[in-house]
């Protein structure tokens, strides 16, 4: 819903967030890779929880990015209210006191 008090330059985050998961990535398998060898097979676990967490994450960017644009009005449509329900948020509802 448009409020009006959004600022007209809003980008989306989702290329950051794609690029920090790719970084997430690279540093997670190197952990699980360099702790599997020295056998430390511990810290191997959590950074391999850590690298299910980028890739549940690294999916979620991807698919978000895959949509395309939403419609977002543009500056040439004013603002409008939000919606306070059938009675315009002015009292209780009908059939309570």
């Amino acid at each position: 819903m448009r409020t009006g008090n959004e600022p007209t330059t809003a980008r989306s985050p989702l290329r950051m967030r794609l690029w920090l998961s790719l970084w997430g990535l690279a540093w997670a398998v190197f952990g699980v890779t360099a702790f599997a060898v020295n056998g430390r097979t511990g810290w191997a676990a959590v950074c391999g929880v850590l690298l299910v967490l980028v890739l549940v994450d690294l999916c979620v960017v991807v698919h978000r990015l895959r949509q395309g644009a939403h419609y977002q009005p543009g500056r040439s449509v004013p603002p409008y209210d939000p919606d306070h329900g059938p009675r315009g948020g002015k009292g209780p509802p009908p059939g309570r006191p």
